[in-house]
This record gives C-alpha cells, sequence and structure tokens, in this order.
C-alpha cells in the first residue's frame, strides 16, 4: 500500500496528523519548513526534529511520490528535462530553464493529456491520470534543488551562443559574450526557482481542485514563497476555468492556447474548440479582464502553410481588437514556431513568416513577441512533452 505523500498535507492538515501522533503544533511547522524551505530530501536531514519522529515519518509517510528515471541536458546544462514515474507507473515531464536573470521550470499537472491538440506530443497519450497536488509540488522542489546544486557546482563555461534565440529577443541582452564573465554573470544571479509555468503535460483547468492547492501552497509565504505574478497558468481555452480563475484571490497570469482565427480552422487543430467556439473563448477573456485588470497572452503555435498566412494574421488582429464592454481587449500574442513531434506530418513555420506574422499583429496595435524555445534537442520544447521512458 501506497503511503501517504508528504507534500499532499496542507500545514492544517500536518497540523492534525502531528495531533494525532501526540506531537505539539510546533513540530508541524517545523516539518513544512523543511519541506519548502530547507527542501529536505529525507526525512533524515530533518535534524530539528527528535529522532523518534524521523523514524515514524520515514516508517509511515513518504517524502514525495516522484522517482527519478532520466535527466536530460541541453543549451550547455541551462536546459534540463527530468522523467519522473508516478505511482500506478505512469511518466511525466518537467523542464527547467536558466537564464542569467531568472530560473523558469515547466510543470505538468497530468500524465497524458485528453484535449487531443493535432500539434502537440502529450495530447496522442489521451488522459492517463490527474497529478496530486503533492506530485505538482514535487517538480517545483525538485527543481529547485536542481538549482542548489548546479549552483554548488558551476560549469566553467557556457557558451552564449548554445542558448541565443533564431528571433530577435529582449533577452539577447542578456547573454552578452562568450566564455567565463558569461557563466560568472549566469551562476551568481541565479539562486532559486523564479518563475513557474503550468505549461507541461496536461491541462490545468481539467485538474483544477488539485492544481489550486499547488498554487496556494507554492505561494505561501511560509513555505516556497513563489510569488502569484511569477506564476503562469496556460489552458486549452476552457471558458469555466477562466472564469473561476477570475474570482481566484491570487493573480497569477493567464495563457489561453488560440493557435487559429476561425473557428474551422482551430476545430481542426483542436478539438476542443467544437465545444467552446472561439466567440465564447473570447467573451470569457473579456470578462476576466474586466474582473481582474490584468492581462490575457495568447499563444499562437505557426505550422507553415495552415495558420501562418499573412490574412490569417490580419484576421487574428481583428478578432482581438474587437470591442468588448470595456474595450478592446487587454492582451498579448506569443508566437511559437511549432517545434518538431516525430509521427505528426506538420511543419515549422520559416522564419520569415513568422516575423512577417509577428510585424502584421504589430502594425494592427496588438502586443506580440516571438516565443525563444529552449531544449528542442531533448524534446523538451513547448508541444514537445511526451513522457516516454524509451
Amino acid at each position: 500500500m501506497q503511503k501517504p505523500n508528504l507534500y499532499n498535507y496542507s500545514p492544517e492538515e500536518l497540523a492534525e496528523l502531528m495531533r494525532m501522533w501526540g506531537q505539539p503544533a510546533f513540530r508541524a511547522r517545523q516539518i513544512y519548513r523543511q519541506l519548502y524551505v530547507n527542501l529536505a530530501a529525507d526525512t533524515a536531514a530533518m535534524t530539528d526534529l527528535p529522532l523518534a519522529l524521523r523514524e515514524q515519518l520515514a516508517a509511515e509517510t513518504e517524502l514525495g511520490a516522484l522517482q527519478l528515471v532520466r535527466l536530460q541536458q541541453d543549451d550547455d546544462g541551462l536546459t534540463r528535462k527530468a522523467l519522473f514515474q508516478i505511482p500506478g507507473g505512469h511518466v511525466v515531464e518537467t523542464v527547467l530553464m536558466i537564464y542569467p536573470d531568472r530560473a523558469t521550470v515547466c510543470v505538468s499537472t497530468q500524465a497524458g493529456c485528453a484535449m487531443g491538440c493535432v500539434f502537440c506530443a502529450t495530447g496522442k497519450l489521451g488522459l492517463l491520470r490527474n497529478l496530486t497536488a503533492g506530485e505538482i509540488i514535487e517538480q517545483a522542489i525538485w527543481a529547485s534543488r536542481e538549482l542548489r546544486a548546479w549552483q554548488a557546482d558551476p560549469p566553467q563555461t557556457i557558451a552564449a551562443s548554445a542558448v541565443r534565440s533564431e528571433f530577435p529577443s529582449d533577452e539577447d541582452q542578456w547573454w552578452g559574450g562568450e566564455g567565463d564573465s558569461f557563466s560568472e554573470r549566469v551562476t551568481k544571479q541565479v539562486g532559486r526557482v523564479t518563475n513557474l509555468v503550468f505549461m507541461g503535460m496536461g491541462e490545468p483547468f481539467a485538474n483544477y481542485d488539485r492544481w489550486w492547492q499547488a498554487v496556494e501552497r507554492l505561494h505561501d509565504a511560509q513555505g516556497f514563497n513563489l510569488g502569484a505574478r511569477s506564476m503562469t497558468v496556460s489552458t486549452v481555452g476552457l471558458p469555466q476555468g477562466i472564469r473561476r480563475l477570475a474570482g481566484e484571490e491570487l493573480p497569477i497570469n493567464l495563457a489561453i492556447s488560440l493557435h487559429a482565427p476561425d473557428d474551422d480552422l482551430r476545430t481542426s487543430m483542436m478539438p476542443i474548440n467544437q465545444r467552446f467556439p472561439i466567440s465564447e473563448l473570447i467573451a470569457a477573456s473579456h470578462e476576466y479582464v474586466e474582473r481582474t485588470g490584468r492581462r490575457v497572452s495568447f499563444e499562437y503555435v505557426l505550422l507553415q502553410g495552415q495558420n501562418d498566412h499573412p490574412h490569417q494574421a490580419i484576421a487574428l488582429a481583428k478578432l482581438l481588437r474587437s470591442r468588448g464592454p470595456s474595450g478592446p481587449l487587454l492582451c498579448h500574442v506569443n508566437l511559437i514556431p511549432w517545434n518538431p513531434v516525430p509521427g505528426m506530418p506538420l511543419g515549422r513555420s520559416e522564419r520569415q513568416r513568422v516575423l512577417d506574422f509577428q510585424q502584421i499583429l504589430r502594425d494592427y496595435g496588438v502586443a506580440c513577441t516571438v516565443r525563444v524555445e529552449r531544449g528542442i534537442a531533448i524534446a523538451a520544447a513547448c508541444g514537445q512533452l511526451a513522457g516516454s521512458a524509451t
């Protein structure tokens, strides 16, 4: 029988566990700090606890349920993808991306995904199971431990050219030159996870309750202490999830996968559009902006000759500039040249088509950037996570 995972416990539940074990309430706070601040890898490392309590924790609970199967690196070690086995035998993937000024972890919320988007490797798997709050949290904990280990033994040199994008980017100014000075700048400035994106395997809003428990726990100032504005959730565009998020107290960022300016094309790419067409999605987006005052990001994967024509860029701009109750939609478009997935007969938009598409959007007054992709060589980039153990 699987022992309970400590990362599934809220602070209140830890306190109740300690009460049941006859321990004083402050022991729960000590354990919580060991889990989320000290990042203890096992109960033996919790040396502020009595030996008997450490032994009981080891015997009756698990300090994490994810088992690391494989770790891959790309971009001179600045991109790292972990393959984890979860209870039940399924696997999920997590990606850590290190930049000179920040460290971002891309977290999965489900094993597989039921949404079936044609350009996404995860969608080919179907839904295998939802992750628990603890399993979602553990991925951020892994990334933090990985960063600590990396800083303790930093690389001697990192080639800036290994991570420079083929598209113009504001980030280019950070990379600067090659060699030791570049390496030192990276390793000295990044000490902890600064950004978390729920853009890994699965649809977060299809596992909303457990996902939101993870958000609250990772935000807790007494624990992991990651700011709400440093977290972003990506959804295929479930209107009920968008509206529910608009009512939450924590102001995390919202990104919506759009990928087409009209229903026929979007339905061919994203089956969920049959149930929730673009008009309903845009209406929910307007409601979100009106209730929160926060900008929505739209993700747009560019496929050669399918959704990257100039007339489609114009249609997209007009769609997003259409007026709602409070005026044009407050939004930003993140263009993503498609990342290759084996067995999918699709093509990545050529560089000039991407830049032309971007310029058209900007000419119509739509804020637009091209995503700087990382880890393509190890299938760690957007849309490539498939959880393969082979």
